[in-house]
């Protein structure tokens, strides 16, 4: 089978090459497949190149990589997608030799994906490049940097961090910086008053995302905002807000939740149940008890579990 793919990939049609390319994975010499596939990445036609890419998705090899980091290149966008998704897929970080000479590309396309494509690796190696890239003119550039700073856990870039996440002009990037500050064990210096300040982003997503990062960071400190989150106009951050104050094990927000109870959004709802069980406060049974008659099953069957919970832990009402 491998021979007559092989007379496939010279035809002279590239439909015809394009197809056998697809083949190649499903033949049984897997050792033969990848130099094919290499030599595919220079066909003269996009689509058998972009097939290409898209096949050498798990393999690792240096060959490989060596063969595959150009395209970030290409001509083709489709082409440069499918390389930029396969590298993306790269798990050893010794992969990621094939990636750094693209990090810092003038072409901030390329610089993206190269920044997306190393950002799960790890590699210490790409902090310094993903520092600079943090004031790149391009949103896309400045949201792959800050996700590899997130991924790499480095207390050196928590102040940049924070910056951009109260003063990047892309609200996407702020959200993903907010994000990213989720390893931060320094909550009271910095790391609160940027939350703090993502709270109140007129983007809602923003504020979602930081109502999320305030329980993962483990400070107390942002419970009152917490707290002020639980009356945003938006459910989905109350949502966030709510699940943090339960992981936070906060009393002080039981009241807010206590009020969740009869929101209109379901979803709300079950997270206020589910926090007020984690908490543990008894002022929180009574208020439980009317949420077993509540039209949704999933609240009624999380309130009794609520309450059994409180009740193990010696609450009374």
């Amino acid at each position: 089978m491998l021979a007559t793919i092989h007379d496939r990939l010279r035809n002279s049609d590239a439909g015809v090459r394009r197809i056998a390319v697809i083949d190649l994975p499903y033949t049984d010499e897997e050792d033969d497949i990848a130099p094919l596939l290499i030599a595919a990445l220079s066909d003269a036609d996009a689509t058998v190149r972009l097939e290409a890419a898209k096949a050498l998705e798990g393999f690792e090899e240096p060959e490989v990589l060596a063969a595959l980091a150009p395209l970030l290149k290409d001509p083709d966008a489709e082409v440069r997608a499918a390389v930029a998704y396969t590298l993306a897929e790269l798990k050893d970080s010794a992969s990621a030799t094939a990636l750094l000479p693209y990090l810092g590309d003038a072409d901030p396309e390329v610089q993206a994906a190269a920044l997306q494509a190393v950002k799960a690796l790890r590699v210490d190696a790409a902090f310094d490049p993903a520092m600079a890239a943090l004031a790149h003119a391009d949103a896309k550039v400045r949201r792959a940097a800050v996700s590899v700073l997130g991924y790499l856990k480095k207390p050196q870039a928590i102040s940049a961090l924070t910056e951009v996440a109260a003063h990047d002009d892309d609200a996407e990037v702020r959200r993903v910086a907010v994000g990213a500050l989720s390893f931060a064990n320094d909550a009271e210096v910095s790391v609160h008053p940027a939350l703090s300040r993502a709270l109140n982003d007129p983007v809602w997503q923003v504020r979602e995302e930081a109502a999320t990062t305030f329980a993962k960071t483990g400070s107390a400190l942002g419970v009152p905002n917490l707290v002020r989150a639980m009356d945003d106009e938006y459910w989905q951050v109350r949502v966030k807000a709510a699940r943090s104050l339960g992981k936070l094990k906060a009393r002080d927000g039981v009241m807010a939740l206590v009020e969740a109870l009869i929101h209109p959004v379901s979803n709300l709802r079950k997270e206020a149940v589910i926090a007020l069980g984690e908490i543990g406060d008894p002022r929180a049974i009574t208020p439980l008890e009317r949420t077993l008659r509540d039209p949704d099953p999933d609240v009624r069957k999380l309130s009794k579990l609520a309450l059994t919970t409180i009740q193990m832990n010696g609450g009374a009402a």
